[in-house]
Order: structure tokens, then sequence, then C-alpha cells
């Protein structure tokens, strides 16, 4: 891959190669032509005759010295060259942010940035957004993350009322995911103030710092972007709306909760999330990245606190709705205290239904693998992982996935790595699909498939130990 950027037209790299090696070639021969002159008309003693066979490799048959002399020049000039750039770039190159090589950043330079495959909409918040964005950093597409502004509680909460601006907490927490700064600025930026009694206790420092940079704009948008551009961050992060939006619910008792941080308090079950104003408006550049996405992933986090409240932002869930983008939703791994207890796949779903209405979703990727749950989860922590009951009566055209995607070592969270793996898979998929689809209507208008792609993963079985096993269903040709 690297030798095909170097040797891509326009790199401006190839001329100034084979001008150096012709003036390499010339030198030797004008050094050869002279040394030849000297050994034909220069008579040397006879103590030096010795050294001068030597030299010279008489005692080497031709043309085996000629390619000796050949090959060692050859190694002498490609290993100076190769060197003496490294001892001259070194400098600039370890100045970089990321871990773009030589070549990348070259054609970087001649070209523009590279083309991403794919543009990724992620949209929630809390620590299961920051857990997605980790592993998509790793892959070269082009990833916008929208995030809730609904926190009220600890230092967002303070900040968000002494400054009257959006809770900046939830947006930190995916500047730092999407970082390529050195691993120091990201410790700075999650630093949090420990000193009883103290102004700052309770409060991190980039919550400080994105709250400054909102007094020295003078926008909270503006805040946002330069403090991604300190932190070298690989994509964009969006607030779903700039307005100053309190997140409610209502209980199944009737109850009305206000604020999320009061939400999972009450340890009853929820009946609706809602927003108060009922309809903020929607930041315009979220509804842009919706749009034009290629893949639109809901989830994983807090359901009613991080997930739902976005898509209640008037013009978000028409926006996933219009998009031609592939919609999976990401179902949690684990429960939440006061928020999803006893909470299944099934319950997961209907809830985004019920909020958003209609059909939404392409897939629900699902997490199948239990083994590290069933031995790692504590019964004084009051979660268990999300079951799978029912999972096949789930409608609207929506293909649940499931696939391995549970950290193994703590079971409450996601794998990122492995969970924008599979995202991307689907993602794939997907395309594959519609480019069948279009391959299809512009033939005989049959595409010998019985209403499903050959290779589209689907829900087969469920043991009775709770083990998913996913099938591929079959071309009927």
């Amino acid at each position: 891959m690297k030798l095909r950027t170097w040797l891509q037209p326009g790199m401006l790299i190839k001329r100034w190669i084979a001008l150096l090696i012709v003036g390499i070639v010339m030198t030797s021969l004008a050094l050869a032509m002279a040394l030849a002159w000297i050994y034909r008309n220069y008579h040397f003693p006879t103590r030096f005759n010795g050294i001068v066979h030597a030299v010279t490799l008489q005692f080497i048959p031709h043309p085996f010295r000629e390619i000796v002399v050949l090959v060692g020049g050859t190694l002498f000039v490609v290993l100076g060259a190769l060197q003496l750039g490294r001892s001259l770039l070194s400098p600039f190159l370890d100045q970089r942010t990321g871990e773009q090589g030589l070549a990348e950043i070259i054609h970087s330079h001649r070209f523009g940035p590279a083309e991403p495959e794919l543009r990724v909409v992620a949209i929630g918040g809390g620590t299961g957004l920051s857990t997605l964005l980790r592993g998509l950093k790793l892959h070269n597409i082009d990833i916008t993350a929208i995030v809730t502004v609904g926190d009220d509680g600890g230092s967002s909460g303070r900040l968000r009322t002494e400054f009257n601006m959006p809770p900046p907490g939830d947006i930190r927490n995916c500047i730092v995911a999407l970082a390529d700064a050195e691993p120091l600025m990201g410790d700075l930026f999650q630093y949090r103030f420990e000193q009883e009694n103290s102004s700052l206790d309770g409060h991190s420092f980039g919550n400080l710092f994105i709250t400054a940079m909102t007094q020295v704009s003078g926008s909270f948008e503006r805040a946002v972007v330069e403090s991604s551009r300190v932190l070298a961050v690989r994509g964009q992060v969006l607030p779903s709306s700039l307005e100053n939006i309190t997140v409610c619910a209502e209980m199944v008792d009737g109850t009305i909760i206000r604020g999320e941080s009061n939400i999972t308090h009450e340890r009853s079950r929820i009946k609706r999330a809602f927003l108060e104003p009922s309809s903020p408006e929607a930041y315009d550049p979220a509804i842009v990245a919706i749009l034009s996405a290629d893949l639109i992933v809901l989830g994983p986090g807090s359901l009613y606190t991080s997930v739902l409240p976005n898509m209640l932002v008037q013009g978000i869930a028409h926006a996933v709705r219009c998009s031609q983008a592939t919609k999976v939703f990401v179902c949690n791994v684990a429960t939440q205290p006061g928020e999803t207890d006893n909470f299944g796949v099934v319950e997961h779903v209907a809830a985004l239904k019920d909020h958003v209405g209609g059909r939404i979703l392409d897939y629900v990727l699902v997490n199948s693998n239990f083994d590290p749950a069933a031995t790692k989860i504590k019964p004084e922590w009051s979660v268990s992982a999300v079951g799978l009951d029912g999972i096949d009566e789930i409608g609207d055209g929506a293909t649940v996935v499931l696939r391995d995607v549970v950290n193994p070592d703590f079971p409450l969270r996601h794998d990122p790595a492995k969970l924008a793996n599979e995202l991307l898979k689907l993602a794939a998929l997907n395309r594959e699909r519609s480019s069948g689809r279009d391959i299809a209507m512009t033939g005989n208008g049959n595409n010998g498939h019985n209403g499903h792609h050959p290779m589209e993963p689907t829900v087969d079985a469920i043991g009775a130990n709770g083990k998913a096993s996913v099938s591929r269903q079959q071309a009927n040709h």
C-alpha cells in the first residue's frame, strides 16, 4: 500500500529519484573513466602493485568484479539515502499527530486528505458512546459523534447552571475518546479535582477547559471545535442541540421525574422519557451529518438518559429515518440500575420504537457471549446481562445480529475493537445488498433470492444455555 502511494502520479517523487539515479550514474562513469585513464597511463611503483590489484579486484574475473562493485555501490547509496532522510525528517515526524507515515503525509499534502472509506455517525452519550468511538477511530473512516446535552449532575450540571451553557461532560468524553494527541493530554482532560471544601472539588479539567473556551470564543460550538483541535481529534463531536434541555421521565405509577441525574435514583420502572422544552431545535451540522452518513449507530449507552434524548430532539429522528445510511441499534450488554432493570433486547427495542415511532432500524446488534457475565458480574452490582428472550419476534424489518461484542474483562461494557469491527461489517453488507438490488433492477427484475441477501446474518436458534447462534441463509438458485 505504501509503495503504491509513493509511486502514484503527482507525488513529485519518481522524477527526482530518477534524476538522482542519473546523476549518480554520470558521476560514477566520470570517476570510472578517470581511474581507467590513470591506471593505463600512470606506472605505479612495484611495491604498490599488490595494493592496486586488490583495490581494483584483479583477483575476481570479469564480469563478476563489476557485479560486486555494482551491488556494493547500490547498497551504500540506498542505505545512505534512507539514513540521511531519516536523520533530516525525524525531528518533523516526531511532532506529527496520529500515526501517519511519511508517504501518507506527502500524499495528503499533494492531493488533500484521503477520502474516508465510510462516513459514520454515532448517536448517544456517556460511557457507551466513548467506548464505541475508541474502536471506530482505529479505522479509515469519517466519524461524527452526536452527543446528548441533557446531563445535569456533577461537574457538568454545576457548570451548566453557573454559566448557562450546555453540559460539557459527555462532549469531553467523546473528544478524549477520539483524540490522537499524546496520552498525557487525554489524562489531563479527564483529570478530576478531589480537594474537599474546594470550589474545584468534583470538576474535571476538561470541563473547565471547555467552559473557559466557551467564554473566550463566545459560543459553545466554537469551544468544542477548538477543544477538538487541541487534542487532534480524529473526527468531529457535535451536540444534538444547543438549547438548555432537561431530560424528564414519567414512571409507570404516573410520577414525573425531572433531571437526568434524578431519574436513575428513583429506582422505579420508566414508562416514557421526554424533554423540556418538548421540541428543542436540533443543531444544524448534526442534521447534515446524519443525512450524509453511510452508517448511523444508535447506542450503546444509557437508554433513557443518553440515547433516547437525542432522538427526541426535533428533526433528529426524522433525519435518521430519511437518511440512506445503514442504521444499527447497538443493544447494551448489561442492564442499568434504575433505568433498564430486568430489560432484555426486546424491551430495549420496544422502548426505542415507542419513542421514535415507525420503522427506523436495519439491524439490532446484540451480544451473544454470556460467559464473562456469568463469572464476573457480582450480585451486589444489581445488574445482569441483557437477555435474548423473544428476539425472534422483533419486527419492523430489523434484522437481529448476534455477535460476541462484550468486553471479556468487564462484561458491563462492549469491547471497542470488536464492536467497531462488527458495525463496519454490517455497513459493508448493507452496501453490498444495495448494490445487488440495483443490479437486479437493471436486469430482468429477478435477483434470484428469496427476499434475503445470501450472506445476511439472521437469528437461527437460541439454546437452552442462552447461547445464540447465527446462520447465513443460502440463496435459492
